[in-house]
This record gives C-alpha cells, sequence and structure tokens, in this order.
C-alpha cells in the first residue's frame, strides 16, 4: 500500500526567502531606476524564486514497499528502508533539508544517519511508520 504526505509549508519562511531575494532589487530600482541588467537580473531572481516556491510546494514523503521516499520539488533522495528507522523525534533544527516548514521531526536510521523532515501531520506519519516497524522508538506525542 502507498501512503502520501506533504510536506508543512511555512509561508513565513517563503517571505524570508522572498525578502533576501528581492530586497536588495527594489532598493536599486528606486535608487537608479531601469535598466537592462536590472531587468536581467530581476529575471533570473523571479526564476529562481519560482524553483524555491516549487520546492516548498512540491515536496512529499511516500511511503512504499517498506521504503520511505522523498521528494523535494525536482529532486529525489535515496529511498530509506523503513526496517532500518531507529528512531522519530521532535527538531528545531534548521540545517538543509526536505522540510518546507520549521515544525520538523528528525529520522535516525542506519548506522548514524540522520534526516529531517516536515510532514503536515507528524503524529499520523510517525504513527504509520511504527505500525510498520514496531522497533521505531517514536517520540511524537500527539499533538
Amino acid at each position: 500500500m502507498t501512503k502520501k504526505y506533504s510536506s508543512k509549508v511555512s509561508y513565513g519562511l517563503l517571505t524570508v526567502v522572498f525578502i533576501v531575494f528581492f530586497s536588495p532589487l527594489i532598493l536599486n530600482l528606486i535608487k537608479s531606476g531601469i535598466n537592462l541588467n536590472l531587468t536581467l537580473i530581476s529575471l533570473f531572481l523571479i526564476i529562481i524564486f519560482g524553483l524555491i516556491t516549487h520546492m516548498f510546494l512540491k515536496t512529499e514523503y511516500t511511503i512504499e514497499e517498506k521504503k520511505l521516499k522523498i521528494k523535494c520539488g525536482f529532486f529525489t533522495y535515496k529511498p530509506i528502508e523503513i526496517n532500518e528507522i531507529k528512531e522519530i523525534t521532535k527538531s528545531s533544527n534548521i540545517v538543509s533539508s526536505p522540510a518546507a516548514s520549521f515544525d520538523r521531526i528528525e529520522i535516525k536510521y542506519g548506522k548514524f544517519e540522520e534526516l529531517i523532515i516536515s510532514p503536515k501531520n507528524k503524529f499520523e506519519f510517525a504513527q504509520y511508520l511504527t505500525n510498520l516497524n514496531p522497533k521505531i522508538k517514536n517520540n511524537i506525542a500527539e499533538e
């Protein structure tokens, strides 16, 4: 059975990315007006911001055939064997990861591997994984 979970999206985080990308551009536009260089830079930044937004909105976690598959926009991660998962805990780590929100969970698997993700319904996600592998230490409490 295949089960899909969307990533929780933090629009505040997306707003910060927008401000970082476009503030200097807007200030430069006010200071020096429209010119060819500014137009080309604007077009480039709009394309990059569009790709980042796509990654935010198209991050999903699929549980299929005893594997956790992670897709972040156009990128896919190496699937994780569910029987290798040791522990699931809440995380406030801001390290770059396939998580479009700061409301994250950390999955420990393999020998020393960790992955941080942000499914919309953390409790249901963790519970489903625990049902597939009862050996997982589930530290996610229902909120």
